[in-house]
């Protein structure tokens, strides 16, 4: 649930990065990072640990309007996506608004993409939250590598794999050259926005 920062006048939202490991959530945040105003931005915490790492930072989307005259402040968070950081992902994920499953379109990670996404479904449960009901797009990374030798999966065949019972909004990128990148995160910021408001404005109706 979003956090209400009454000193700040701010509405405070998290959006979490899930996917298989090295599949571009890192790569994502860095990008959004170095193309948002330095003024609008809070500092990027990385938390290494063995081969994969957990990102985080805030900023303060003006495009976004206000929620009951609080202004909304967005924090990104990216999970390890390693089998052995379950812990990791679990702790990152407490408090999420919304999400961006980031899949990876190598044929090669194909499994990996799918294990993902059952224990982002799993991780949710856990924590009362259903996976069709909480904000969420599907990013599908790595399209730059069509035309390359590296086998690729077709957008159909991820579709059929990662979205055909969801049915959220899907969003081919190339987060190495940033396309993509920022469509994924206006979609997914104007859900958690949409789906926010509504909770706190009941919440704030309800305490007056």
């Amino acid at each position: 649930m979003a956090f209400i920062n009454f000193s700040a006048g701010e509405i405070q939202c998290k959006i979490v990065y899930y996917g298989p490991g090295l599949g571009g959530k890192t790569t994502n945040l860095k990008y959004i990072y170095d193309h948002t105003a330095e003024a609008v931005r809070g500092k990027m915490i990385s938390i290494d640990t063995k081969g994969d790492r957990t990102l985080f930072f805030d900023f303060l989307p003006l495009e976004l309007g206000t929620i009951g005259g609080f202004k909304i402040r967005i924090q990104l968070y990216t999970v390890p996506g390693q089998v052995h950081y379950e812990a990791t992902r679990k702790l990152v994920l407490r408090g999420v608004d919304g999400v961006v499953f980031v899949a990876d379109s190598m044929r090669i990670q194909r499994e990996k993409n799918i294990d993902s996404l059952k224990d982002l479904e799993k991780n949710l449960k856990e924590k009362g939250l259903d996976i069709r009901e909480i904000p969420l797009v599907m990013q599908y990374n790595k399209r730059d590598l069509e035309g390359t030798n590296i086998p690729i999966l077709d957008i159909e065949e991820m579709e059929e794999d990662l979205n055909a019972s969801l049915n959220v909004p899907v969003f081919p990128a190339s987060a190495l050259h940033g396309k993509g990148v920022f469509e994924t995160l206006r979609a997914i910021s104007k859900l958690v926005v949409k789906d926010v408001s509504r909770k706190v404005l009941a919440k704030l109706g309800a305490s007056r």
